[in-house]
């Protein structure tokens, strides 16, 4: 999902002087050139992997959703925003097939923990699904836009194109503000809501890297000599942005972070 708030908080576009970074390591390297470290290759299929199934679960969520919609227009909208998602993840496994990768194999080592994710986190209602859709997916986007930075330029551009904005987010804000509008009291409850999300979201996103050793690795950097990739004060500087770019989401939706 993209929103003002992504795109504010995207690392490394621009150097302290003002002018662009360039790519240095394995971010200035196409995917056939950075494909030949072992290692890099089987981090970029887990990160594929993970992503292609939350893609698939987004899309899952959003049609039953839909079910909770208020009126016929908040139905197809949501089932617009569902297809969308489908799109998105039809291009990530079109992408693993072309790289010699069963997509089903890629995905199968993260579809637990974010299938865990959304039974412990199921919206008990409509405004609760959008709250969840608004916070939880965006702060999945924020973590791949941070590692995006650090990929091979070929799947850069896939990652970032398949968290193109769907519209959630906006309609997300929309709704949420006329409904805590029409009844303060709403706010309060969805608030504590969207905190317990944040908690989750994380939660779930360090397990699934802990338990992934090439992405783990990727992360705090060691698949590149060249020291492209993350260290281990960075990765705490990306979960500190990917914190704060919650609390200005929660400040949109007219809640208390």
């Amino acid at each position: 999902m993209e929103t003002a708030e992504n795109a504010e908080n995207t690392p490394n576009t621009e150097s302290a002087t003002g002018a662009e970074a360039q790519p240095v390591g394995i971010a200035a390297q196409d995917w056939a050139t950075a494909a030949a470290s072992p290692q890099y290759r089987a981090a970029v299929v887990d990160l594929l992997g993970a992503l292609a199934y939350g893609e698939l679960a987004a899309f899952e969520r959003l049609a039953e959703d839909a079910k909770l919609a208020p009126t016929l227009a908040d139905k197809a909208e949501l089932a617009k925003m569902a297809s969308a998602e489908f799109h998105h993840f039809e291009r990530l496994r079109d992408r693993l097939a072309a790289v010699d990768v069963d997509p089903t194999e890629a995905m199968e080592p993260f579809a637990k923990a974010l299938d865990d994710f959304h039974r412990q986190t199921a919206p008990s209602d409509w405004l609760e699904g959008l709250v969840k859709a608004y916070v939880g997916d965006s702060i999945a986007s924020d973590f791949y836009r941070e590692v995006a930075t650090h990929l091979d330029s070929d799947t850069r551009s896939l990652v970032l194109g398949v968290l193109d904005d769907t519209g959630h987010g906006n309609f997300a804000v929309e709704k949420v503000r006329a409904a805590i509008e029409a009844d303060p009291r709403v706010g309060g409850r969805l608030a504590l809501w969207a905190r317990r999300l944040m908690g989750e979201a994380l939660s779930q996103a360090q397990r699934v890297v802990a338990e992934r050793d090439a992405l783990s690795t990727m992360l705090v950097g060691g698949v590149d000599g060249m020291a492209a990739g993350f260290d281990l004060a960075a990765v705490g500087e990306m979960f500190t942005r990917i914190t704060k770019a919650h609390t200005k989401r929660m400040a949109a939706l007219g809640l208390a972070a």
